[in-house]
C-alpha cells in the first residue's frame, strides 16, 4: 500500500488521504411518515461517491428505522423525484451538488409506515425492550399528538417514541370519529377478552337472513378481525356504529361506558334471538355466562328471625366512591365491597312489617351475594349530584384495586347451597321489594315477580354448586379509565393480554406498553395516603371501570390463531385482506395523482374564466392530460380538441408562463415537478380559432395588457394581449406594440400602470421593462396622435386626466324610490336665459300639488349659484365635454312647440338633459306629493342604520366603465325619458392642478354640505358623473321601480353625489337619504356628507329613500320605552332627529306629536323622562335643562329610553342617584317588583335608610347586594340568597365591588331574619322547572339547569323512528 504524508507529517494510506480530499455532499432529511417526526430534520454528510444503497442504510441507521422499509425523495429545484436503492449511482453521478445542501423527504413505502429498528425482533409478546430503560406513557394524549412524557425512549443511534407501532407492540388501535373514546375504550376490552373474542368467531353471519349493514354481530366480528390481521396502526369503527343505527351527529356525543357496555350487551342478545342460527349454549346465551352474577335482596326481622327475600342478577357491581353526606371515601374496592353487603337496620319509623309477628319490629335489611359471574364488573361510582350547587360534579378521590380479588369474604356458601329455603312461603309475599335501585343494574334482570333460581345455564345440579373460597380469586385484566370532569372528558383502557401478561394503553389509535406503576396511577387522588383530601385538588385521571377474569384453569381460554380459524371467518378473512388491498392500490394511485387547478376560458359561457381542478396521473401523458381537461370544461362539440392546449399559468397575476410545444408525449409528473400537495402554478386549457396559430409562451417572457387611449373620443380600449422580455428596451417594446395595434410608434405614449392609481410614463427610450418596474402581468396604456397634449406635462395632460378618471371611476346600481315627486314636475330653465320661461304644466292641477312643487322647485332655485362669467372653457376643450358627445341646446336654438329641454345649473353643474318630445312631463296630475317615508328601524325594529364609516373595499375597474351604453329610452323617476344625463365639475382656480381633498369635520353625525359662505364645498372638484337608465335584468325593478346605472368617481363626495341624483330622484338632496345595500340585503344610512365614495366598489347598490336628511349638528335617534317591571323592558318606540343644542325638554316636546301619531301615547310633559340607553341596561336620567353637546353627548345614531313616570320626576339635580331595587322574600321565594330610589349622596347608608323607608324592614335586619350581569339583572330565586354578595362591607357605592357610580344600577334586599321557605324534593323540583321556564324566555342563563344530554340507544331495526312532530 503507498503511504503518503498527511498534514501531520505522519504517513496514511494514500486511498484514506483521497477520501479525506473528497468532495462532502450535505444530505437534510425530512422524516414524512408521522406527526411527530415532520418537523424534524435529519443531517448526513456524506463523500460524494456514497452509492444510493449506502445512502439508504445510513438513513434507516439515522432515522431508526428498518432498511427497506421506507421510501426517500429528492428535492432539486422544487421537484420532488424518488430514489431508487437499487442503483449502484453514486450521488454526485445521480445530481446531488456538493458543498450545498441537498433536502430529501422520507416517506412510507406502499402505504405502510417504516418498521423501527430493535435489537431483538419483537412480537406482541416481545418487544426487545428493556422495561426499565424507557420513559413509558399512560393517559390522554396532548392535542397535537404528541406524548406527555418527560422524555422519549433514546439509544445511541436512534430514538424513537414509547407509543409503538403496530408492529411493534402487535396490536392495532381505533381511530376516534370524534367523541367516541368511550366505544374505542369497551371494544378493545371485548376484543382483549379470550372467551368473548372466540364465541364471536364461532358465530357465523347468514347473509340470507339480515343485511350485514345493520348486523351489530357481523359488524363486531369483522372489526375483531381487522384489530388481528390488520397491517394498519388503527381502523376505523364506522361501520359498527352505522349497525348501531347511528348517524354522523352520534360522533359528537359523548357517553358514559358503563351505559354503553349494558345498552350493547343488550343489543347483542336481542340480534342473536332475532336470528333462525341454531347456537351452542354458550353462543346463545353468551352475555349471561360471561357476565351474568346473583345476589339476594333479603330482610330479616330481629325479634322472630324470619327472612325475607328476593333473588336479583346483575352485569356489573356498583360501587360508591364517597358515601351520602361522608367527608371520606372508601380507601379501596375491598372496602367499597364491604360496604356494599353491609346490611342496614330498619327501627323507628322504618320498622319492617313482619308476616310471622303480624306487627311492625326491627329489621335488617342487606345484599348477600349467591353467585359470581366468570367475567366480574366492577363500576366505580365517580360521578355524582351536588345537591348544594344542583351541579353534577365528578368524585376523584383516591380508590385501590388489587391486581388479584378474592371475592370469597363476600359470598354467602349457606345461601348458595339452599337457595329455596324460604322462597316457597316469603318470596312471593315479599317480592315487592327491590334490590337498592340507585345502586344496581336491573336492567338484564328477569320478571320481578318470579325466583329463578341461581343460574341460567343448562349445566347440571352438581355444576351449580359454587366453588369452594378458595377457587374465587379473580385476575384484573381491563383498567377503563376516565380523564376530565362530570361536563365531559376523554376515555381510554388499560389492558392486560393473557398470552404474555403485558399491560398495553389503548388510547384510540395510539397503542403503547405501560407498567404496574401506570396503573396504579389511576388509583386517583393526590396521593396515596388514606385521609381525608379535597377531591377538587386530586388528579382528574382515574378508573372507571374495572373488569376481572376468574381464575380457573378449566375455563380460562386462549386466543384463537389465525389457522385455528372456523372456515367461514377464514373466508371473511380473506375477503378484508382483498379489500384492503384494492384500498391500498387505491391509495397508492391517489399518492401518485397529480391534483392541480385548472382555468379555461370558456368561448360560450358568457366568455367567463372557468375553474375546476384536473386530477391526472403522474404517468399520464400531455396529450392524454390535455384530452382530460378538454372533457373537464364541457368544450366537446364547442372548439375542436386540436384547438386546445394545456399552459402554465399564474391566477394570481393573470400571467402566461409559457407553453410545451413538442412535449405532448411528456409524463404529466416531470412537467409538473411531481406530485405535490400544492402547486405554485395552474394550468390554463387555451383554445383558439381553426384559422388561428398558437403563440409560443418562453420562460422569462412578461405578460403584458395594453389599451388603447383615444383622446378624441375619451374611451379606453378593452385590452390586447401581448408578451415581452425584461430586458427589452422602451424603444423596442414601442415597435411590438405597434405591431399588435397598427399605431405609430414614433408619436407613442406608454403609461405603466404599477398599482392602483400608480400611472408612469415610460420616456426614455433605451431603459429595460425591468428596470422600469415590469414584472409578471402588468397593465399599460398606449396613445398616439399628432394631438397637442404631447407638450403638456403629463400630469397636466388630458391623458392623464382620462386615465385618472378611468382609473377612480366606479359603477353603481340606484335605486330610486318607488313614487318621486318628481314624476309631477320637470324643472325648466334656458340656457342663459331667464329662468321663469317655462312651458305651463296641466291645467287641472291641484292647488295643493301646485304649492308642494312651487316650494320644491323654488329649494332648487335657492341652491342655484350666479351666472357663469364669461365662455366657459368647457366650451372650448375636449378635456372637458363630460366625456360623452351630447348635444346641448345652445341660446341660439328655439325649443320646439312639443318638447322641453332643461338645463338646472347647481354648484357649477352642467346638466345636458335630451328630453323626448311630447308633452308628458305631467304624468298624472292626481298624484300628490308623498310624506316623507319611515325609515327602516320604523319598519323593522331589529334593523340598526349606521354610517359607513370604514368599511373599506377593494374596487376592481373594468375596461369599458365609461364606454356608452346603448340602452332604451327608460321613464326616470323626474317623469324624463332619457338615454344619458352627464355632469362633469372643475374649478376655474384650480384648473391644472391634482385635486383636494376634503377635510373630515368633527365628528358631528352629519356634515354640512355648504361653506359659511353658502357655495358647495365640492365644487372644486374635477369629477365625472354618469348615468343612465338602468332595468333590472331579476325584475325586481318592476312594479314603478326605476333604476339608474350610475359611473361615478369615487373621490366625489356624498354631498356632491346626492346633487347630481338630484334630477333623477326629483327633489332637492336634503329631501332625501341614501342607503347602501349590502350582499345580506341589509340597508344602511351614509349620512357623512363629506366623506367620499372610496369604501365603494364596482356593482355595489344604493337605494334612494324619500325623508328629510339630516343637517349639520343633526342626529338621528332611536327611542325605546323602559318597562321596568316588563318581561320585556325594552321595546322600540320611534325614530327621531335631536339637533345641537336643543335641551332635552325641547326633545320632548317635539317627541310628542309623533309618539301620538305613532304609538298612540298620550303623554303630559311632566309625566315621562329620557335617559340614557347602553344596550338594555338603563343610564343616566336627562333633566329638562340639559343641553346636547354641551351637557349630553351625543352621537349618530345614538339610542334613548323613554320611561314613563307614575308621578312628578324626582330628579332635580346631577349630583342626585337614581337607584332600580326589588326585594327578595325568601319566605315566599319570590321577587317583588322594581321600585326607584333617589339618593341624594353615595352613601350606603342612606340607601339602607331608603330602603327600609318603602319596606319596613328595620335597618339593622336590612341587608342589600348589587345585580349581575344587563338589566334586569334576572337571576333564580333557588340561586339569590346564597349566590350575591350580600351587605358588602362598604361606606359608599362607588367603591369596590358596587361600583354604582350611575343611574339605573340594580339592587337587590332582603330582611336578614326572614328564613328560605322549606319545600319538598317535589315543591323544589316543580319550583326548578318554572324558574328555568322563566329565565330562558328572557334569555338569562340557568346555572342550575342539567347539562342536557341525549339518551344512548342503539337501533335494532338500522335507525331511529322520526317523530314528526318531535321538536
Amino acid at each position: 500500500m503507498e503511504m503518503v504524508p498527511s498534514e501531520e507529517n505522519q504517513l496514511v494510506p494514500k486511498e484514506i488521504e483521497n477520501a479525506a480530499e473528497e468532495p462532502r455532499v450535505l444530505c437534510i432529511v425530512q422524516d414524512t411518515t408521522s406527526a411527530k417526526t415532520v418537523n424534524e430534520r435529519l443531517t448526513l454528510n456524506l463523500p460524494a461517491s456514497t452509492t444510493l444503497p449506502k445512502l439508504f442504510e445510513d438513513v434507516a441507521h439515522k432515522a431508526g428505522y428498518v432498511n427497506g422499509t421506507f421510501d426517500l425523495a429528492w428535492r432539486k429545484t422544487g421537484d420532488m423525484g424518488s430514489l431508487d436503492p437499487s442503483s449502484e449511482m453514486s450521488l454526485t453521478e445521480f445530481g446531488f451538488e456538493p458543498g450545498k445542501r441537498n433536502f430529501l423527504q422520507l416517506t412510507d413505502k406502499d402505504g405502510e409506515q417504516p418498521q423501527i429498528a430493535s435489537d431483538e425482533s419483537g412480537t406482541a409478546g416481545s418487544s426487545g425492550l428493556d422495561d426499565s430503560s424507557q420513559e413509558r406513557f399512560i393517559g390522554p394524549l396532548p392535542r397535537d399528538c404528541t406524548v406527555g412524557c418527560s422524555s422519549d425512549y433514546s439509544s445511541p443511534s436512534y430514538s424513537y417514541s414509547s407509543i409503538l407501532n403496530k408492529s411493534d407492540t402487535g396490536y392495532v388501535g381505533l381511530v376516534n370519529q370524534a367523541m367516541t373514546c368511550y366505544l374505542n375504550s369497551l371494544l378493545q376490552t371485548l376484543f382483549m377478552t379470550p372467551e368473548f373474542r372466540n364465541a364471536l368467531y364461532n358465530w357465523e353471519f347468514e347473509e340470507s337472513e339480515e343485511d350485514p349493514v345493520t348486523s351489530i354481530p357481523y359488524q363486531l366480528q369483522r372489526l375483531f378481525l381487522l384489530l388481528q390481521t390488520s397491517k394498519k396502526r388503527a381502523i376505523e369503527t364506522t361501520d359498527v356504529t352505522r349497525s348501531f343505527g347511528w348517524d354522523s351527529s352520534e360522533a359528537w356525543q359523548q357517553h358514559d361506558v358503563q351505559e354503553l357496555c349494558r345498552v350493547m350487551f343488550d343489543a347483542l342478545e336481542q340480534k342473536w334471538k332475532q336470528t333462525e342460527q341454531q347456537f351452542s349454549p354458550l353462543t346463545a346465551d353468551l352475555i349471561n355466562q360471561l357476565y351474568q352474577g346473583k345476589l339476594k335482596d333479603y330482610v330479616r326481622c330481629l325479634e322472630c328471625g324470619y327472612e325475607s327475600w328476593r333473588i336479583d342478577t346483575y352485569l356489573d357491581i356498583p360501587l360508591v366512591i364517597r358515601p351520602f353526606g361522608a367527608s371520606q371515601a372508601y380507601g379501596s374496592v375491598e372496602e367499597a365491597l364491604q360496604a356494599f353487603v353491609q346490611p342496614e337496620t330498619l327501627d323507628g319509623a322504618n320498622q319492617y312489617f313482619c308476616e310471622r309477628c303480624k306487627k311492625k319490629c326491627d329489621a335488617r335489611k342487606g345484599l348477600r351475594f349467591l353467585h359470581f359471574p366468570y367475567l366480574l364488573t366492577l363500576q366505580l361510582k365517580r360521578f355524582d349530584f351536588d345537591y348544594t350547587t344542583m351541579h353534577r360534579i365528578k368524585l376523584n378521590d383516591r380508590m385501590s384495586f388489587p391486581e388479584e380479588l378474592d371475592m370469597s369474604p363476600f359470598i354467602d356458601v349457606e345461601d348458595e347451597k339452599s337457595p329455596q329455603t324460604e322462597s316457597c312461603t316469603d318470596s312471593g309475599a315479599e317480592n315487592e321489594g327491590s334490590c337498592h335501585s340507585d345502586q344496581m343494574s336491573n336492567d338484564f334482570s328477569a320478571d320481578d315477580g318470579v325466583d329463578e333460581g341461581i343460574c341460567l345455564d343448562s349445566a347440571s345440579s352438581t355444576e351449580r354448586v359454587l366453588k369452594p373460597k378458595s377457587s374465587l380469586t379473580f385476575e384484573l385484566f381491563s383498567v377503563m379509565v376516565h380523564s376530565g370532569s362530570a361536563a365531559g372528558g376523554h376515555y381510554y383502557a388499560c389492558i392486560k393480554s393473557f398470552s404474555d401478561g403485558q399491560w398495553y394503553s389503548f388510547n384510540d389509535q395510539h397503542v403503547s406498553k405501560i407498567t404496574q406503576e401506570d396503573i396504579r396511577k389511576t388509583y386517583g387522588g393526590s396521593s396515596g395516603s388514606r385521609g381525608y383530601y379535597s377531591s377538587a385538588f386530586a388528579s382528574s385521571t382515574n378508573a372507571y371501570m374495572l373488569i376481572y377474569r376468574l381464575k380457573d384453569p378449566s375455563r380460562n381460554a386462549k386466543y384463537l390463531d389465525c389457522d385455528d380459524f372456523p372456515e367461514h371467518i377464514k373466508h371473511l378473512v380473506q375477503r378484508e385482506k382483498e379489500s384492503e388491498e384494492q384500498e391500498k392500490r387505491q391509495r397508492e394511485i391517489e399518492r401518485n395523482t397529480c391534483k392541480i387547478k385548472l382555468f379555461c376560458m370558456h368561448p360560450v359561457k358568457m366568455m367567463a374564466m372557468m375553474e375546476n381542478k384536473l386530477e391526472v396521473h403522474k404517468d399520464k401523458t400531455l396529450r392524454e392530460a390535455t384530452e382530460m381537461a378538454y372533457k373537464l370544461m364541457e368544450l366537446d362539440g364547442v372548439v375542436p380538441l386540436d384547438c386546445c392546449r394545456l399552459v402554465k399559468y399564474d391566477e394570481f397575476h393573470e400571467y402566461l408562463e409559457r407553453s410545451y410545444e413538442g412535449e405532448e408525449d411528456t409524463p404529466m409528473g416531470l412537467l409538473l415537478g411531481g406530485v405535490k400537495s400544492s402547486y405554485m402554478f395552474d394550468l390554463l386549457l387555451e383554445t383558439r380559432r381553426p384559422e388561428q396559430v398558437f403563440q409560443p409562451y418562453k420562460p422569462g417572457e412578461v405578460m403584458v395588457k395594453v389599451h388603447v387611449v383615444d383622446l378624441k373620443t375619451d374611451t379606453v380600449a378593452p385590452p390586447v394581449s401581448i408578451r415581452a422580455y425584461l430586458n427589452q428596451s422602451i424603444t423596442e417594446f414601442k415597435q411590438l406594440i405597434a405591431q399588435a395595434t397598427e399605431l405609430s410608434a414614433e408619436t407613442m405614449r406608454v403609461v405603466l400602470e404599477r398599482c392602483y392609481n400608480d400611472l408612469r410614463l415610460l420616456y426614455v427610450p433605451n431603459k429595460t421593462l425591468k428596470a422600469e418596474g415590469f414584472f409578471r402581468s402588468n397593465k399599460v396604456f398606449v396613445e398616439s396622435s399628432e394631438s397637442p397634449d404631447h407638450q403638456v406635462t403629463f400630469t397636466d395632460s388630458l391623458l392623464w386626466k382620462l386615465l385618472d378618471r378611468h382609473g377612480n371611476t366606479i359603477r353603481l346600481f340606484v335605486s330610486l324610490p318607488v313614487q318621486s315627486p318628481g314624476t309631477n314636475r320637470t324643472i325648466c330653465q334656458k340656457v342663459g336665459g331667464d329662468p321663469e320661461e317655462c312651458s305651463e304644466g296641466s291645467k287641472g292641477n291641484r292647488n295643493s300639488v301646485e304649492t308642494i312643487l312651487e316650494e320644491s322647485t323654488e329649494k332648487l332655485k335657492n341652491l342655484s349659484l350666479q351666472p357663469q362669467q364669461g365662455t366657459s372653457d368647457s366650451q372650448k376643450s375636449s378635456d372637458t365635454s363630460d366625456f360623452e358627445q351630447i348635444e346641448s341646446p345652445s341660446p341660439s336654438q328655439e325649443p320646439d312647440s312639443s318638447s322641453v329641454s332643461a338645463v338646472v345649473a347647481v354648484d357649477t353643474r352642467e346638466l345636458e338633459i335630451r328630453v323626448a318630445s311630447g308633452g308628458g312631463a305631467y304624468s298624472d296630475p292626481e298624484t300628490q306629493f308623498p310624506g316623507e317615508e319611515r325609515s327602516d328601524s320604523e319598519v323593522n325594529n331589529d334593523r340598526s342604520t349606521s354610517s359607513v364609516d370604514s368599511d373599506i373595499l377593494s374596487s376592481s375597474h373594468s375596461s369599458d366603465t365609461l364606454c356608452n351604453a346603448d340602452s332604451g329610452p327608460i321613464q326616470l323617476a323626474n317623469g324624463l325619458d332619457s338615454h344619458s344625463i352627464t355632469s362633469s365639475r372643475r374649478s376655474k382656480a384650480n384648473e391644472g392642478k391634482k385635486e383636494t381633498w376634503d377635510t373630515a369635520e368633527e365628528d358631528s353625525g352629519t356634515d354640512s354640505e355648504y361653506d359659511e359662505n353658502g357655495k358647495s364645498k365640492a365644487e372644486s372638484y374635477y369629477l365625472y358623473f354618469r348615468a343612465e337608465p338602468y332595468a333590472q335584468e331579476d325584475g325586481s325593478g318592476e312594479g314603478g321601480q326605476k333604476c339608474v346605472l350610475v359611473h361615478v368617481d369615487k373621490r366625489i363626495t356624498l354631498s356632491a353625489f346626492k346633487q347630481n341624483l338630484e334630477p333623477f330622484v326629483g327633489v332637492t338632496s336634503t329631501q332625501f337619504k341614501v342607503f347602501r345595500v349590502y350582499a345580506n340585503n341589509q340597508e344602511f344610512e351614509s349620512v357623512r356628507l363629506n366623506e367620499t365614495l372610496s369604501s365603494f366598489s364596482d356593482d355595489n347598490k344604493i337605494t334612494i329613500r324619500l325623508g328629510r336628511a339630516l343637517k349639520k349638528g343633526e342626529y338621528r335617534v332611536k327611542v325605546y320605552q323602559l318597562l321596568v317591571n316588563d318581561a320585556e323592558p325594552c321595546k322600540f318606540l320611534v325614530d327621531t332627529v335631536f339637533a345641537k343644542g336643543m335641551t332635552v325638554k325641547q326633545s320632548k316636546e317635539e317627541l310628542m306629536p309623533q309618539l301620538k301619531d305613532q304609538c298612540k301615547l298620550d303623554l303630559n310633559i311632566d309625566k315621562f323622562r329620557l335617559r340614557k340607553k347602553t344596550w338594555k341596561n338603563p343610564g343616566t336620567v336627562f333633566l329638562d335643562y340639559h343641553v346636547y353637546e354641551e351637557d349630553i353627548n351625543i352621537s349618530s345614531n345614538w339610542e334613548v329610553f323613554l320611561e314613563v313616570l307614575d308621578g312628578p320626576e324626582k330628579m332635580k339635580s346631577m349630583s342626585q342617584l337614581a337607584v332600580l331595587t326589588r326585594r327578595w322574600t325568601p319566605a315566599q321565594m319570590k321577587l317583588e317588583p322594581f321600585q326607584e330610589v333617589v339618593l341624594e349622596s353615595s352613601s350606603v347608608e342612606e340607601l339602607k335608610e331608603k330602603l327600609s323607608e318603602i319596606s319596613g324592614v328595620p335597618l339593622e335586619n336590612l341587608e342589600f347586594a348589587k345585580g349581575r350581569g344587563t338589566f334586569p339583572c334576572d337571576i333564580s330565586v333557588l340561586e339569590i340568597h346564597q349566590d350575591l354578595d350580600w351587605n358588602p362591607k362598604v361606606s359608599t357605592l362607588n367603591v369596590w365591588p358596587l361600583y354604582i357610580c350611575d343611574d339605573g344600577a340594580v339592587v337587590f334586599y332582603r330582611d336578614s331574619t326572614e328564613e328560605p321557605m322549606e319545600q319538598s324534593e317535589d315543591e323544589r323540583n316543580e319550583l326548578m322547572k318554572k324558574e328555568s321556564s322563566r329565565l330562558l324566555k328572557t334569555g338569562h342563563r340557568v346555572s342550575y339547569s342539567p347539562r342536557k344530554e341525549k339518551a344512548l340507544k342503539i337501533y335494532l331495526d338500522g335507525g331511529p323512528v322520526k317523530d314528526p312532530g318531535q321538536d
